[in-house]
């Protein structure tokens, strides 16, 4: 079953410029390593040397966050998409 996965834009240039791909998983992790062997490049900026994801990494399947649900293991289901969304840090102290 293909699914659509939201890029941001710094990774944009993996999918050719695309915001959005088709892939194919019953998971996330499925979906995410299925992405890594479509556009090759995903996996060393998504997980760190571990495995894990990296911690400034945020995934969301529709509108929450996998760390809430099953990690890499939340199931997909049809007409759901994933997201991949880099955390952002503030920029200094409030005046």
């Amino acid at each position: 079953m293909a699914t659509t996965v939201r890029v941001p834009g710094p990774l944009r240039r993996l999918t050719g410029g695309n915001a959005e791909v088709s892939v194919d998983g019953e998971t996330v992790g499925a979906v995410l390593t299925n992405l890594d062997a479509t556009y090759p490049g995903f996996h060393d900026r998504l997980y760190d040397d571990s495995g894990s994801l990296r911690q400034f990494i945020n995934i969301y399947v529709n509108d929450s966050d996998i760390r809430f649900a099953q990690g890499l293991d939340t199931p997909i289901a049809e007409r759901d998409e994933v997201s991949i969304v880099p955390a952002v840090a503030g920029g200094g102290r409030p005046r």
